[in-house]
């Protein structure tokens, strides 16, 4: 038997009763995302998210299947969202991604095949007899494990429904490769920065009514639309990355 961890995570262990979990403390955030430039996000998320981020999607196969991330910087290992003490801009969406750490719910594989169990982990490293206790003596879930519960089956649900709004945005061909590049004044590139998918408009607008109307009727609409306005805050976080620049260099255009 096989637990995989989900990306960033370190050895991950299957949760138990009996162990004492070392919690974050509000807004820290786990070392693997604070040099991060893009975090997966679920489907429930895009409304809110959108508002901070710019979501697009990114495939690891060359266009078979993709996956949604929101944008958090404009440069390899660039989180501009986190600040040198390792916390979250407090006025900003909070990934669940990262709201949900050191707990996973996790795939298992036996002899090299997925199982249909999943089980409830925890990152090894936050196993430790200095921290808290989830459960009572009788095995009872206390207020704070039962919230996070929740927040993990919902993420993990999401998950499920954010698969298959990808699979059928591909189906469709509505995904299309686009670039984000910084230009100066002198029309000269600064920052360019590829490798994204986004809705293609045009096509989104071509559908026969018969596939329209399968993706509104799947409440994907919302979401895509979300995904579409978002795109704008390029602009916003290309204003934050000039915050976090010395003083003196130079202003540019996104385009």
């Amino acid at each position: 038997m096989k637990i995989t961890p989900p990306f960033g995570y370190d050895e991950i262990v299957p949760l138990r009763r009996e162990h004492r979990v070392l919690m974050p403390t509000s807004g820290s955030t786990p070392t693997f995302c604070r040099r991060l430039n893009a975090i997966a996000v679920s489907a429930a998320e895009f409304p809110i998210a959108g508002r901070d981020y710019p979501l697009v999607f990114a495939s690891l196969d060359s266009g078979q299947s993709y996956a949604p991330v929101a944008v958090l910087g404009l440069t390899q290992g660039s989180n501009l969202f986190v600040d040198p003490n390792g916390s979250w801009d407090p006025s900003t969406y909070l990934p669940a991604f990262v709201r949900r750490y050191p707990f996973c719910i996790s795939k298992l594989y036996v002899d090299g095949a997925p199982a249909s169990e999943r089980v409830v982990c925890v990152a090894q490293a936050y196993v430790d007899p200095a921290g808290i206790l989830l459960f009572d003596a009788r095995g009872r879930p206390s207020p704070r494990w039962e919230q996070l519960e929740r927040l993990l089956a919902q993420y993990e649900a999401d998950l499920d429904r954010t698969a298959d709004l990808c699979a059928a945005l591909a189906r469709l061909d509505l995904l299309t490769p686009f670039s984000m590049q910084v230009v100066d004044g002198r029309k000269k590139v600064e920052l360019h920065m590829g490798g994204m998918y986004r809705v293609d408009e045009p096509r989104l607008r071509e559908l026969r009514p018969a596939s329209h109307k399968a993706l509104v009727s799947k409440g994907y609409m919302g979401s895509i639309y979300a995904h579409l306005h978002s795109l704008e805050n390029f602009s916003r976080l290309y204003t934050r990355q000039l915050r976090a620049q010395p003083r003196g260099q130079s202003s540019a255009n996104t385009s």
